[in-house]
């Protein structure tokens, strides 16, 4: 079982399948054992129970379900991704602020 379950959601779980790569690849750079997913925004509950996520990171395309989530959960992060390290695919970005506030949050 990875340190870290990372957990992206879009619109359709598609999109942000390139970006789970581009992560892993960092984080696999980095040393760090994480395991890194993507879903639709529709199979996002299911998933939150089946893999137990340390972070929630929404695609700037759904960032209007913030509030949302947060409601849904209060044991981990929930952010959205910053709209130009989504834009640029910058996996190794996005890793870093999520592990952040991975570590901000349990603190």
């Amino acid at each position: 079982m990875a340190d870290k379950t990372i957990m992206l959601v879009c619109s359709a779980g598609m999109s942000t399948s390139l970006l789970v790569a581009k992560m892993q690849k960092a984080a696999q750079a980095e040393g760090v054992d994480a395991d890194i997913f993507a879903t639709a925004s529709s199979d996002a509950p299911h998933m939150l129970k089946e893999k137990n996520p340390d972070i929630l990171m929404l695609g700037p395309q759904v960032r209007y379900m913030l509030n949302q989530f947060k409601a849904q959960v209060s044991d981990i992060p929930v952010e959205v991704i910053n709209m130009q390290d989504y834009g640029m695919m910058n996996g190794e970005k996005v890793l870093k602020e999520a592990l952040t506030s991975i570590d901000s949050f349990q603190k």
